[in-house]
């Protein structure tokens, strides 16, 4: 089995039911997943692609704050992609695929994207720096990278940190605490448009812009 198959067999293992009340749960502790769509400037026809969306929640939300977008998401499990399609019911174009390596023209049948987002899904993939550079591969000239995960809990008390990171481990999640570097050094004629740390560094929203 490759790498990839046996990834997306992990998810698929893991959510099979945890989808079925994903959003009401995760809606507690996934903080920042509205400030990032808040922050997006969405014009109407530009298309929007999610990357590992899950069930679909934050394309069902871009689609309330920006009417008109083209929205397009993917995922390596299966088993969220049952919940993506029922929530979305033909608003968005839904594939299944590997983040670190996609086609978006034969996914979706575009090249490019104007806005390409990453919401609590690098924290769950294990090569998440190729899966970043993949990413900004597909980016379109004047396009917008938006990222928002847990963050490196800097500000918060250390038992806190301890008792999150070691519940988070149950389900393969781990906070990449060098994200804000390794965009920067990923950026290379993008521009780090900005870096924000929420909630005394619980989760990190950070915005990556290609030049035009």
């Amino acid at each position: 089995m490759t790498d990839a198959a046996s990834h997306g067999q992990l998810m698929d293992d893991v959510y099979r039911y945890q989808r079925l009340f994903y959003d009401i749960t995760r809606k507690h502790y996934l903080l920042g997943r509205d400030h990032l769509i808040d922050a997006m400037d969405v014009r109407p026809g530009d298309r929007v692609l999610e990357v590992a969306c899950g069930t679909g929640r934050n394309l069902a939300a871009i689609g309330r704050r920006y009417p008109g977008a083209g929205l397009c998401g993917f995922d390596i499990s299966e088993q969220m992609l049952i919940s993506a399609r029922r929530k979305l019911e033909g608003r968005a174009w839904l594939a299944q695929g590997d983040a670190c390596a996609f086609d978006p023209f034969e996914m979706f049948g575009t090249r490019r994207f104007d806005h390409i987002v990453f919401s609590y899904s690098l924290s769950m993939i294990p090569d998440w720096e190729g899966a970043l550079a993949e990413a900004l591969r597909h980016l379109a000239p004047g396009g917008t990278l938006h990222v928002v995960d847990f963050g490196d809990q800097a500000g918060l008390p250390a038992w806190f940190k301890r008792m999150l990171r070691a519940w988070l481990a149950r389900f393969h999640v781990a906070p990449r605490d060098t994200l804000p570097d390794v965009l920067t050094n990923l950026a290379g004629d993008s521009r780090v448009a900005r870096v924000e740390h929420l909630r005394r560094g619980y989760a990190t929203y950070a915005c990556v812009q290609r030049r035009g």
